[in-house]
C-alpha cells in the first residue's frame, strides 16, 4: 500500500473539502505517517474515514475530528500544550508539529509505553508523557496556553479550566457517555470564560475524579 497517496487522499477527502483551512494542521496531517500509530494489522485502514481501535478499549479518533479538534485550538507555534488521552499517540504529535511543548497524560500504562515508543521514533522529542488521572491536570507543568481532551466528559473539568493561561483555549467533547458535543473553552484575563459549541461527537468516557468514575 502506498501510505503517501492514502494520506493525500485523507487530507483532501476528509479535512480540506469538510473545511478544515488551517494550513499548519493540514501540512502536519499530511506529514506524520498516522499507519505507525495502529496495529499493523490494521495499518491498511489507518487513513479511512473512522477512528479505529488500538487496544485497552480505546480508539484513534476520526482523522477529521484529530483536524477539527487541533485547528479549534489555534496553534501559533510557541504554545505550551495538555493534551489528556494519549492513546495512540496521534494527536499528542500532531500538536507536537504545531506547538513549542506537549504535556500528555494517559489513564492505561500499556498506551503510554506504546505512544512514547512511537514518537521517540518519529523523533518527537518536544512530548512529555504522565501516566496519571487526566481529569486534574498537570498542575506542576501549568499554566497551558491550549488544553485538548480526547475523552467524552460529563462536564468541564474545573481543574484544567484553572490550568489554562488567561487567554487559553481548552477542546473537550462535553455529553453523556453515549454522545456528546465538541466545546471550546475560552479562558478570559480575568480568569471567567466563555464557551462555544461546535459539532456532535461520540468519544470513549473520560475516566476520573473529574469525569466518569468508572468505565
Amino acid at each position: 500500500m502506498n501510505y503517501d497517496i492514502a494520506r493525500k487522499r485523507m487530507v483532501e477527502g476528509q479535512l480540506i473539502a469538510r473545511g478544515i483551512r488551517d494550513r499548519r494542521v493540514i501540512e502536519a496531517m499530511l506529514k506524520l505517517p498516522r499507519h505507525l500509530f495502529v496495529e499493523e494489522a490494521m495499518a491498511a485502514q489507518a487513513y479511512n474515514d473512522n477512528p479505529l481501535p488500538i487496544g485497552e478499549r480505546q480508539t484513534i479518533s476520526q482523522p477529521y475530528m484529530v483536524a477539527l479538534m487541533t485547528e479549534l485550538m489555534e496553534l501559533k507555534g510557541k504554545e505550551r500544550v495538555l493534551e489528556i488521552g494519549t492513546g495512540s499517540g496521534y494527536q499528542a504529535a500532531v500538536l507536537a508539529m504545531l506547538a513549542d511543548r506537549v504535556c500528555t497524560i494517559e489513564r492505561i500504562r500499556p498506551l503510554a509505553m506504546r505512544a512514547r515508543k512511537v514518537l521517540d521514533s518519529l523523533r518527537l522529542l518536544n512530548i512529555n508523557i504522565k501516566i496519571d488521572d487526566g481529569t486534574v491536570g498537570w498542575e506542576e507543568e501549568a499554566p497551558f496556553d491550549a488544553i485538548l481532551v480526547t475523552a467524552g466528559a460529563p462536564d468541564i473539568p474545573p481543574k484544567l479550566v484553572e490550568q489554562l493561561a488567561p487567554g487559553g483555549r481548552l477542546v473537550l467533547p462535553v455529553g453523556d457517555q453515549f454522545s456528546q458535543t465538541l466545546v471550546r473553552v475560552l479562558k478570559r484575563e480575568d480568569g471567567t470564560y466563555a464557551t462555544e459549541q461546535s459539532i456532535g461527537c461520540r468519544f470513549v468516557k473520560l475516566i476520573g475524579r473529574n469525569g466518569w468514575e468508572t468505565e
